[in-house]
């Protein structure tokens, strides 16, 4: 499974099997930052909040998707700004830049996705935005490897969900239920997470 270039791989090892044992039951070994997942501003906040502490009203939480294309590895903030409307404002904002079918074990896919350029981040933040969830590895893109993306936005308490998948079954501009919920780690600076948009509007 294609993770951050730098995490140690996820494995799987059953250690029940039914026909032996009578049960299936694997064990299972992972970063907490694996496939879909919500990162809490912990991670990279010193004293951040954890992501067992992040309201659920947070999680679940009316919601649009962005579609863009972007044409380097920053997303600008012209890029978001120009399919902005006042609805959006304040929501959860998932952005669908169409990675996540390049999905493979690529230098394309692990080091040159798209992310937020700063502008852009900031112009989320002036929109009130508490949530931003994204089809690709990282918020911002690999090269800002001082991470300064992750940083202001987790320093105004923003939730960023990462490696996002389906996103083109979504409608752009319609409103959705975005369920994010990671498993409740405590003190943890992430959890992996079942991510889903109710059509429920």
């Amino acid at each position: 499974m294609p993770i951050w270039p730098t995490a140690q791989l996820p494995n799987i090892v059953p250690i029940g099997i039914a026909s032996r044992d009578g049960y299936n039951v694997e064990l299972y070994t992972s970063t907490t930052h694996t496939g879909t997942h919500v990162d809490a501003p912990y991670h990279f906040v010193e004293n951040g909040k954890t992501v067992d502490r992040i309201e659920l009203n947070t999680l679940v939480s009316e919601g649009y998707c962005l579609k863009l294309k972007p044409k380097s590895t920053e997303i600008t903030k012209e890029e978001i700004s120009s399919k902005w409307k006042n609805e959006y404002d304040g929501k959860t904002i998932l952005i669908n830049t169409g990675w996540s079918k390049k999905r493979s074990f690529t230098k394309e896919f692990l080091y040159e996705f798209p992310g937020l350029s700063m502008e852009a981040a900031s112009f989320l933040l002036e929109k009130k935005v508490k949530v931003i969830g994204i089809d690709t590895l990282g918020i911002e893109p690999y090269s800002h490897l001082d991470f300064p993306v992750h940083k202001l936005l987790f320093k105004n308490d923003v939730v960023v969900i990462e490696d996002l998948n389906n996103l083109e079954e979504l409608a752009e501009g319609k409103k959705y239920l975005i369920v994010a919920l990671p498993l409740r780690i405590k003190g943890a600076s992430g959890s992996m997470a079942r991510v889903i948009a109710l059509d429920v509007f």
